[in-house]
C-alpha cells in the first residue's frame, strides 16, 4: 500500500531563518522527523512512499541520496574499514518517489499532482509529514476496508492546555472547562483513503477543508478515535519535547523497537463535519 507524505510546506512556526531546513527534515535524534514517520509505516509493511515536495525539496532529495545506514544500525567493520557488514537496515526495501508539487500548493492539490503515482491501488495512506503517533495502523486500514467510506482520519483529543469559557448572557461566565475535558476531537493528520476521494477533490483545493468536508456531508468519512500517543512538531517547543523523549529512550512512536503499537482506540464513528486541523 502506497504512502503519500506531504513534505513541501514552509513550516513558518518552526523555522529559525530563511535557510532553515523544511519542517519534515528537522531532526529528532540523528534522523529527521520524516524518517521517523516513514519507519512507522514500514513497520506495518508499507514501504512504497510518494514524497510531495515543495519548499526545501533539495534537502529532502540529498538526504536520501546520501543516506548512511550505519547512523542508525549496528554493523561490523573489517579490513581496516574496507568492508562494512550491516546487522540491520532501515531503507533497503523502501521505494521512494520524489515528486515536485510546488511551493505554495494546497495539500489537496499536492495529492492530485501525484495521483498517477498511485498506480491501481484502491486504498492508499497519507500523512502531513510532521506528526508522530503509535496508533495501530492495521486497524485503521481494516476499518476502512470493512466500510463503504472514502476516508478514515485519525482523530485525537486537543493537545492545548487552554480553558474554554462558556457564557450565560452578556459577559456572565457560566462555566470554565479545560479543552482536553470537552467532547472535542481534532484532525490527527493520518489518513487512510480510497481513490474515490478524488471525486470530492478538485483543482486547487485542500484535502481536509474541501474534499473531506464534502465527503463527510455525503456520509462517507469515518474518524478513528485515538487516545494513545500523538504528538505534532509544529513549533520549536514541541520539537524540544520530542527530542527530550528520544534522548531518554521514551519513544512510543517507534514500534519497530520491539514494541507493539498501543491499541488505545475507540470505535469508528461517522464524521458530520470537520473541525480544527493540525
Amino acid at each position: 500500500m502506497k504512502v503519500v507524505l506531504f513534505c513541501g510546506g514552509l513550516g513558518l512556526r518552526i523555522r529559525t531563518s530563511e535557510d532553515s531546513a523544511p519542517k519534515p527534515m528537522i531532526p529528532i535524534g540523528h534522523r529527521p522527523v520524516l524518517w521517523h514517520i516513514m519507519r512507522y509505516y514500514a513497520h506495518f509493511g508499507h514501504n512504497e512512499f510518494i514524497l510531495c515536495l515543495g519548499h526545501g525539496a533539495r534537502s529532502v532529495k540529498e538526504y536520501f541520496l546520501n543516506y548512511d545506514e550505519t547512523a542508525s544500525n549496528d554493523f561490523v567493520l573489517s579490513k581496516g574499514g574496507e568492508h562494512i557488514e550491516l546487522l540491520e537496515t532501515d531503507i533497503t526495501d523502501w521505494r521512494i518517489t520524489f515528486a515536485d508539487t510546488g511551493i505554495d500548493t494546497p495539500i489537496g492539490e499536492r495529492l492530485r499532482r501525484v495521483r498517477h503515482h498511485l498506480g491501481d491501488d484502491e486504498i492508499f495512506l497519507a500523512n502531513y509529514g510532521d506528526v508522530l503517533t503509535d496508533a495501530p495502523l492495521d486497524d485503521m486500514v481494516n476499518r476502512l476496508r470493512a466500510s463503504e467510506d472514502v476516508a478514515t482520519m485519525l482523530a485525537i483529543k486537543p493537545q492545548e492546555s487552554f480553558h474554554v469559557v462558556t457564557l450565560e448572557s452578556g459577559n456572565r461566565v457560566d462555566g470554565i472547562v479545560p479543552v482536553a475535558n470537552m467532547d472535542i476531537w481534532v484532525n490527527g493528520g493520518y489518513f487512510v483513503l480510497r481513490r474515490e476521494i478524488f471525486d470530492y477533490l478538485h483543482e486547487g483545493e485542500d484535502l481536509v477543508a474541501n474534499a473531506c468536508v464534502a465527503a463527510a456531508k455525503a456520509g462517507r468519512v469515518q474518524a478513528y478515535l485515538y487516545d494513545g500517543f500523538w504528538a505534532p512538531m509544529d513549533t520549536l517547543k514541541e520539537r524540544a519535547v520530542l527530542e527530550q523523549m528520544y534522548q531518554s529512550g521514551n519513544c512510543p512512536w517507534m514500534p519497530w523497537r520491539d514494541r507493539s503499537p498501543i491499541n488505545g482506540s475507540m470505535p469508528a464513528v461517522e464524521v458530520p463535519s470537520i473541525g480544527v486541523g493540525v
